[in-house]
C-alpha cells in the first residue's frame, strides 16, 4: 500500500485516484473544491498557488501525482498551473522532509512545434512556440531539477463524458475546419486511458522519465470531420477557423507506453467517440 497524493485533482486525476484506491492505496486528492472528489478519494482543500494551503500535506507520501490544467486559456493561467503550483508544492515536500519514490507530472503534446506532419517520440526535439507549450515545457524542466526522481506523461488532446464541445459544435452547424484540414494531423487520448496510463505508470517500479500518452491513431482533422459528420447525419464543416488559434501538424508515437504492458481502452478515435455517442 502506497500513500498518494494527487496534486490538482480534476477529471483525470479523479479517474486514476479512485482506480488507485481500488488497489487499496491511501489516495488524496487536492483540489480548491473538493465536494466533487469521489467518495473513494480522501479531500485536502488547497490551493496550489497558495504555499500557506500546502504546509500540512499527508504524512509520509509515497508517490505524487501532479495534474493540475490551467483554469484559462490566458498566459497568466497556464503559469499558475504548470509552474507555480509545481513549484509551491516541490516545496512544500522538501520542507517537511518528505521523500516520495517519484512524482509524475501530465504535461502536454504542446511542447512540441512541429507542423510537418512528422511523426515524434519523446527523443524529438521540443521547441514551443506558443506560451501554452513553453510553460508546460518550463514545469517539465522544473521537476527534473528538483530531488525527487521523476515522470513525465505528455498528453495528447483529451475527450470523452463531460468534454462534448466538438460533437455539440457538428450537431448545431458550428463547427469549423481549419484552412489546411486535409494535411493537418491531430493527436488525442481518451479520458478513460490518460487516467488509466496514470495510474498504470504510478505502480510501476521503475518508470521511465518521459511518455507520450496518446492513443495509436494519430488522424488528420479531415478524417475525423467526416468519420463524425457521417454518424452524426450532418454535412462536413465548411466554416474555415483563423489559422492563428490552431496547434501544429504532427503524429505522436505510443510505443514506449505499450511496452510497459499498458492496454488501451480504446486505441483510437473510433472506439472512444463511438461510446461517447452513445451516451449524448
Amino acid at each position: 500500500m502506497t500513500r498518494i497524493l494527487i496534486a490538482g485533482c480534476g477529471d483525470v486525476g479523479s479517474l486514476a485516484g479512485v482506480k488507485l484506491a481500488g488497489d487499496g492505496h491511501d489516495v488524496w486528492g487536492l483540489r480548491r473544491r473538493v465536494d466533487a472528489l469521489p467518495p473513494e478519494i480522501q479531500t485536502l482543500a488547497a490551493d496550489l498557488t497558495s504555499p500557506d494551503d500546502l504546509r500540512d500535506l499527508p504524512c509520509d507520501l509515497g508517490l505524487v501525482l501532479y495534474t493540475a490544467a490551467a483554469g484559462g486559456h490566458d498566459e497568466a493561467s497556464y503559469r499558475r498551473a504548470y509552474v507555480d503550483g509545481l513549484q509551491n508544492l516541490l516545496a512544500a515536500l522538501v520542507e517537511q522532509g518528505q521523500a516520495p519514490k517519484r512524482v509524475i507530472f501530465t504535461s502536454s503534446t504542446a511542447v512540441y512545434a512541429q507542423n510537418d506532419g512528422a511523426w515524434l517520440d519523446e527523443d524529438s526535439p521540443t521547441e514551443p512556440g506558443r506560451f501554452t507549450g513553453q510553460l508546460v515545457l518550463e514545469g517539465e524542466r522544473l521537476l527534473a531539477g528538483s530531488p525527487f526522481a521523476s515522470t513525465v506523461l505528455r498528453l495528447g488532446g483529451i475527450y470523452g463524458p463531460g468534454r462534448d464541445g466538438m460533437i455539440e459544435r457538428l450537431r448545431s452547424g458550428h463547427a469549423k475546419r481549419s484552412p489546411d484540414w486535409t494535411t493537418r494531423f491531430t493527436n488525442r487520448i481518451h479520458r478513460a486511458d490518460a487516467a488509466g496510463a496514470l495510474a498504470h505508470l504510478a505502480t510501476m517500479n521503475a518508470p521511465e522519465s518521459l511518455y507520450l500518452g496518446v492513443d495509436s491513431e494519430p488522424t488528420t482533422e479531415a478524417d475525423l470531420l467526416k468519420w463524425f459528420a457521417e454518424r452524426l447525419g450532418v454535412p462536413v464543416p465548411d466554416q474555415v477557423s483563423d489559422p492563428q488559434r490552431l496547434a501544429g501538424s504532427k503524429r505522436c508515437r505510443n510505443a514506449r507506453l505499450l511496452a510497459t504492458g499498458y492496454r488501451f481502452r480504446y486505441p483510437s478515435f473510433r472506439e472512444g467517440y463511438s461510446a461517447q455517442l452513445e451516451r449524448t
